[in-house]
C-alpha cells in the first residue's frame, strides 16, 4: 500500500501528494518542521515537539492554522493509515501559496503536511561499534541572524556541512560556531564524557535545543552523573574519554574518532552504552 500523507486535512498517496510550485516553503525555505518518533504505537514527547514547533512558527510571524489538539490527533491517523507503530514522522508548516516575491502577506493560509514512514539515519552497525565524525569548514549560522531554535525548512547550512563530512567517508560532520566553538553536527547534538563528567554545548553556543537531547540529559542526572551545558571546543573533543549524538532520527549513537583523533581508547564507552540502555529503555515505557 502506498504511503498516505497528510496535506492540509486530507491524506493523498505518496504519489499524489502534491503542493504548489508557488508555496513559499519551496521558493524560500518559509516554513517550521519538527521530527518526532513514534515507539509501540506512542509518539515519544509528543507535546515538547508539537509546543517547540508552535513556538518556531510564532517566532517567524507564522500562524499554524490547526490547534495542538488537533494536529496530534492528525499525527497518529497518519500513523494509524501508514500501518505504523514504530516510526519516524515529519511535521512541516510552510507559510503556503503566494507569489514569486518575498511578501508573506500574499500568502493567506499556512499549509501543513505530516509524512510519517521508517527512517534509518545511521547503519545499524555503528550503534554498536561507533561512527567516525569530522569538523565541516561550514559554520553554524549566527544565532542573532535566524535563532537555531528556530527550527526551520532552510537547512542548506547543514547541508553543506554533510557534504563535507560524506566527501571525507562519513556519515555525520561536526559544526562550530563563529566564536570556533563547537555547536553540533549537521542533525544532531553531541556529549563529551571526560573523567565521569558529561558535557554538551550550552544552547547559546547556537544550537537546536534538541528533545533527545533534553532526554538524555535528564537521564545523565538520574543516574546520578555531573552534568554540564557549557562552551566545548575542538581540544575538548579530541581529548573526551567518550563522545556521543543525540537526535530524533538518529537516537543516541556513539562517536569513536574525530578529525583521524580516536576517542578515548577508540571504542565505545561504559557510560556511552549506559545512556543508550536507558534511552531505550525510556522510550519503551
Amino acid at each position: 500500500m502506498s504511503l498516505q500523507i497528510y496535506i492540509d486535512g486530507q491524506w493523498y498517496s505518496k504519489e499524489n501528494a502534491k503542493i504548489s510550485v508557488f508555496d513559499h516553503g519551496l521558493l524560500y525555505g518559509d516554513g517550521v518542521f519538527e521530527g518526532l518518533r513514534s515507539y509501540g504505537g506512542k509518539v515519544f514527547r509528543m507535546k515538547e515537539h508539537l509546543d517547540r514547533l508552535y513556538d518556531s512558527a510564532r517566532s517567524i510571524f507564522l500562524t499554524v492554522p490547526i490547534s495542538p489538539e488537533v494536529m496530534e490527533a492528525a499525527v497518529y491517523e497518519t500513523l494509524r493509515l501508514n500501518n505504523l507503530t514504530d516510526g519516524y514522522v515529519r511535521l512541516i508548516v510552510t507559510r503556503g501559496v503566494g507569489d514569486l516575491g518575498l511578501n508573506p502577506n500574499l500568502c493567506p493560509k499556512a499549509s501543513v503536511i505530516i509524512i510519517a514512514d521508517k527512517i534509518s539515519l545511521y547503519p545499524a552497525k555503528l550503534y554498536d561499534e561507533g561512527m567516525e565524525i569530522v569538523t565541516s569548514s561550514t559554520v553554524r549560522n549566527h544565532p542573532a541572524a535566524v535563532n537555531p531554535r528556530i527550527k526551520s525548512l532552510n537547512y542548506l547550512g547543514s547541508i553543506l556541512a554533510k557534504i563535507e563530512g560524506l566527501k571525507a567517508g562519513c556519515n555525520e560532520a561536526l559544526m562550530l560556531n563563529l566564536n570556533g566553538e563547537v555547536a553540533e553536527c549537521t542533525a544532531d547534538n553531541i556529549f563529551l564524557i571526560k573523567n565521569g563528567r558529561l558535557a554538551t554545548p550550552h544552547v547559546n553556543a547556537g544550537i537546536l535545543d534538541g528533545i533527545t537531547r533534553r532526554a538524555v540529559i535528564g537521564l545523565a542526572k538520574e543516574a546520578g552523573m555531573d552534568v554540564a551545558e557549557t562552551t566545548l571546543t575542538r581540544h575538548d573533543v579530541y581529548v573526551a574519554d567518550e563522545c556521543f549524538l543525540t537526535g530524533t532520527a538518529a537516537e543516541v549513537i556513539p562517536v569513536i574518532k574525530v578529525d583521524s583523533r580516536p576517542i578515548g581508547d577508540g571504542r565505545v564507552g561504559p557510560i556511552t552504552k549506559q545512556l543508550i540502555a536507558a534511552f531505550k529503555g525510556l522510550v519503551a515505557k
